[in-house]
Order: C-alpha cells, then structure tokens, then sequence
C-alpha cells in the first residue's frame, strides 16, 4: 500500500475495502509510468517465466508476482488503447489504473462489458426508468450521452490477458476522464465526468468504481456476463444506429443489441450477423449516424 504526495488517494481504505475480496491485494499508486497495463503484464511474465514470486522491484514496487494488484499512476508516458493507439492522460484530469488478477470464468466472452456495466453503474447509479448519462459503446467505451446523440467519450477498458503456469491472469486497464482538456480529433470527441459531477475528483472517483468493480469480477469468474446482459442493454449506445466494423465479412449493419454471450448484433440486408469482440477490432458510426473515422483514444490505460 502506498499513496504519491501529488494526490491523496486514501490507497489504505482502499486496501481494507478491496483486500477480503481479493485476498492478497496490493494497492499501489505511482506519480509517473509508462504503463499500468504494460507494467502489470511484464511483472506476470516474469512470474511465470521464473516460476516464483520475484523479489526485483519495479517503481520500488511488487515485481513479477502472481497475486492482484491495484496500480494507479497519475501520468502515463506510453499510455495505449486497442491496436496499439495511443491514449493520453493529464495528471488530475485523468484517472488511469490497471488491475491484475487471476481469473478463470466459464468463458472469457463478454469481459470488457461486465467491466463497463460496473464503472458505468458506480459512476452513474439508475432508478427504475432513468434515462443514464453514461452509456456503453461496444465493446470497451463508455460516452456520456447526450439527448438523441451518440454521446462522447468518457473513457475505455483495455483488457489483456498473459499465461501464468496453469492459470491466467487478467489486466483489466481503465481510463476515465475527468476534467475538461483541450484535446482534439478525437473520433468519439471527448467528454469528462465533471460535465454532470463537478465535485469529483480523480481519487474520489477511483473510490466509488473500485469496488464494484472487484466484486463484479468476483461474479463474472463465477457466472460469466449473462447476468449482466439486462444492465449492459440499458446502457447501449450503438443501439438501433448504422455502424461500419473492420470486419471484412460484415463492414456494415445497424447495431440491434447485444447477446447474452456479450457479441454484438448487426441486422444486414434482413439477416441477423453475430460479431464477437475476436473478431471485430473495432465499429463506428457510419456517416448517417454522426460518425467519422477513427482517431487517437482520450483515457490512457
């Protein structure tokens, strides 16, 4: 557990709320890095290269061990998104953290959107008939939503996954904007969380998704995203829009949902398509819908 003097994370009520969850857990908070994600992937490389927790340091840190961990930096040098595009953060604006963990769910399918569905409801709490400010782009974004519009980016997930001996971990990596930042050409545009909650913070808003999001991994490990399916449709910003994908075999449809396997569902020329996150790098609006072409990401992980 450790805390950076730039900003108070509260990294050891942290730990106390997530700990019983994970058994295990390292909470851990750096000013600088290249990348949360990288980080944590390389340190479970090396475990399960060498077979045994290392006791090398990163960042004067855990390095190369298999247990979870929680690791926040308040800038990224070499933040990253899908394909490799570059995602980019400002200290304070931005909140960019990774978490490592074991997993090992009855199926992989739908990952990104379980992680999507806990920080979309922590951040953005529903009543029964609530229309939601926060909405989900399939199948790692989420936008902040305005009226008819396909709303603007808020942030992202990138989730990777590294063989560790038998088992394998996940590093779920999330960006989440926070303040307002003069970016541009952004293919989603760019929205920040103060937009409609002007009190938070970057740390305050680390502690409202941390742990739903833990426990929400707890019980994807166990039943997988079907039980999420409901809370994800509420939220779905592609929704009944036309969209292009990179998908050679299906470039373009109008979105009708996702299913409970978490793959989306294009209608195309009176048939149903089904596209699995596998095979679909990524979808964009087609021209009709507001759309451009895809552009450097906001949120860095």
């Amino acid at each position: 557990m450790s805390d950076t003097h730039h900003l108070h994370w509260g990294a050891e009520a942290l730990w106390q709320r997530l700990s019983p969850l994970l058994p295990g857990l390292s909470v851990e908070m750096v000013a600088r890095i290249d990348s949360t994600n990288t980080q944590l992937l390389e340190r479970a490389r090396r475990a399960g290269a060498h077979d045994e927790a290392a006791s090398a340091q990163t960042h004067g840190r855990r390095s190369g061990d298999t247990q979870p961990c929680l690791l926040v930096a308040e800038a990224q040098t070499r933040g990253r998104g899908r394909q490799g595009k570059p995602w980019y953060s400002t200290p304070g604006a931005s909140l960019t953290f990774s978490l490592s963990l074991p997993l090992e769910p009855p199926d992989w399918a739908g990952l990104s959107l379980a992680v999507g569905v806990a920080v979309a409801d922590a951040l953005d709490p529903l009543e029964p008939g609530q229309a939601p400010r926060i909405g989900l782009k399939w199948p790692n974004d989420l936008l902040l939503l305005e009226g008819d519009g396909p709303g603007r980016k808020l942030g992202g997930i990138l989730i990777e996954t590294v063989p560790v001996g038998r088992r394998r971990m996940a590093v779920i990596g999330i960006g989440l904007n926070i303040q307002p930042q003069a970016l541009k050409d952004l293919s989603w545009g760019y929205a920040c969380l103060q937009e409609f909650r002007p009190e938070i913070d970057a740390p305050a808003a680390l502690a409202l998704v941390a742990e739903p999001l833990v426990r929400t991994l707890v019980e994807f490990e166990r039943t997988g995203f079907a039980p999420l399916h409901p809370a994800y449709a509420r939220r779905d910003a592609l929704l009944g829009r036309p969209v292009f994908t990179n998908f050679a075999e299906v470039p373009e449809g109008v979105a009708e949902g996702i299913d409970a396997d978490g793959a989306l569902l294009l209608q195309v020329g009176g048939t149903r398509q089904r596209l699995s996150s596998g095979e679909v790098i990524s979808v964009r609006l087609a021209p009709e819908g507001g759309g451009a072409a895809p552009g450097p990401e906001a949120p860095a992980c």
